[in-house]
């Protein structure tokens, strides 16, 4: 498996890649990041935000007000994910079709309709009074955000060089995680400001707040979000010559623009290899990754019989003060890491890749060695060394760049790979990773280790 091809970089670009490209390359890479990624940094900051929220929402009431006593959060969890991955035939508004949709409608439509149509749902969630209407909510919610994701990559992919890619979608993805430690400011702001105000639960205002955030962002991608680079529309931010440069400094990279959808096309892009088994090596790296366990372990000490009498952890603690910091190494780590790849590594995508999946598994196997009430410090050192494996972007990326030739199986395998990826992790939780077994979680941590395991042999096999 290899990257992208060989590029020549100062050691400006390792700062920011355009610094050393023509003004009128310059002008038009800001251009695309002020319009193109801020768009999607801020969709998908909310996106996360409104996903998350459940989750906190857990911690702080929605517990008890709805009698949540059991598996109820991986089950509303795995609700979302069905709307998110084709679970079933009438899920026809997933993945697949809105990444489809980008290439034949103007996605200044297509994904800022996405993100109004999951803020309006996710403001509806205040109002649930049982678990049926929650786990529909949540559907709603997953099927609407379905599509963003691929999305951003397709788009990326077309707009963007190899040497631009990386980082940018690191950006992305940073934001996300910044709505993740948002939404545990917001909900513990709500708990402790809004708790009992028009006589609504703290976590109940969360849904509000969250829906406020993203309703803007909408309307900020219907003003200024761009159309691909082959469309010769200008937008209200890209004029013609814009779009003619861009064209242009794509076309050594090799990505090709689009073609009609005929049924010679659909039968072999179905009947390749690639459109299979790229997006299960895909599937099987990020069902490897394991989402830190502190919150759980850390509520456990709360839990009677105490593990550590006199140990206790406030719920400010649990939601911000001990998760918040770890996503922020998360953070700075990955962009590192996006820097090198698309710098020093000249585009490769590859060592990051198998690192993280080799990483994941020393640190399963370190984690179930681990006694968990004893050396306190040293789980916290764990939890900060485990986000280092995290390199699920760097797939995608590669992704981009090695279907470059076909945009039609480049648009579809992204999705294939995200949908697939999300409906495996849509269903797994609820057999390995069930809320009752936290924190130790042995079942999903074997079953990290082995799709990691599987996941290395099948991205290595790419022969270009």
């Amino acid at each position: 498996m290899t990257g992208a091809p060989a590029q020549s970089q100062s050691w400006l670009a390792l700062l920011w890649d355009s610094a050393e490209t023509t003004q009128e390359e310059r002008q038009l890479v800001f251009k695309l990041d002020k319009t193109l990624l801020i768009f999607t940094s801020l969709g998908y900051f909310v996106k996360r935000l409104d996903e998350k929220n459940i989750t906190n929402a857990f911690f702080a009431g929605m517990k008890e007000d709805l009698n949540m006593y059991g598996n109820e959060l991986v089950h509303a969890n795995s609700f979302y994910n069905a709307g998110r991955d084709q679970r079933q035939l009438c899920y026809v508004l997933g993945q697949i079709p809105s990444t489809i949709l980008l290439t034949r409608k103007p996605p200044r439509l297509v994904m800022p309709t996405l993100v109004l149509a999951w803020g309006m749902a996710t403001l509806a969630t205040y109002s649930v009074r049982n678990m049926q209407t929650l786990y529909t909510l949540r559907f709603l919610v997953g099927l609407s955000e379905a599509g963003f994701y691929p999305g951003v990559n397709y788009m990326f992919g077309s707009w963007y060089t190899s040497r631009e890619l990386a980082k940018r979608t690191t950006i992305v993805l940073a934001m996300g995680n910044a709505g993740i430690m948002l939404s545990g400011f917001l909900q513990t702001a709500a708990y402790h400001h809004l708790h009992g105000v028009w006589e609504l639960a703290g976590w109940r205002w969360l849904m509000i707040l969250d829906a406020t955030a993203t309703l803007p962002i909408a309307l900020f991608g219907f003003a200024f979000m761009p159309n691909l680079p082959w469309s010769p529309t200008p937008s209200f931010v890209l004029n013609t010559q814009d779009i003619e440069l861009a064209r242009a400094r794509m076309n050594p990279t090799g990505r090709k623009e689009d073609e009609p959808w005929t049924k010679v096309k659909l039968q072999r892009i179905l009947s390749g290899w690639r459109f299979w088994i790229l997006p299960l090596g895909y599937v099987l790296f990020i069902n490897g990754q394991v989402a830190t366990p502190m919150q759980y372990w850390l509520k456990s000490f709360n839990v009677e019989p105490y593990p550590v009498p006199g140990k206790r952890f406030s719920l400010t603690q649990i939601q911000l003060l001990m998760p918040v910091p770890v996503t922020a190494f998360y953070v700075f780590a990955s962009f590192v890491q996006a820097c090198i790849s698309d710098g020093p590594a000249k585009g490769s995508r590859w060592p990051f890749i198998m690192g993280g999946a080799i990483w994941t598994i020393v640190c399963n196997a370190t984690w179930l060695a681990m006694p968990l009430y004893t050396n306190i410090t040293a789980h916290f050192v764990y939890f900060y060394l485990m986000t280092l494996g995290a390199a699920g972007s760097l797939v995608l990326n590669w992704m981009n760049e090695i279907l470059r030739e076909d945009n039609e199986l480049r648009a579809l395998c992204i999705a294939w790979a995200s949908a697939l990826g999300f409906l495996v992790d849509g269903i797994a939780p609820n057999f390995v990773w069930k809320t009752t077994e936290f924190p130790r979680a042995t079942v999903g941590y074997y079953y990290s280790t082995s799709v990691s395991v599987y996941s290395t042999t099948i991205l290595d096999s790419y022969p270009y």
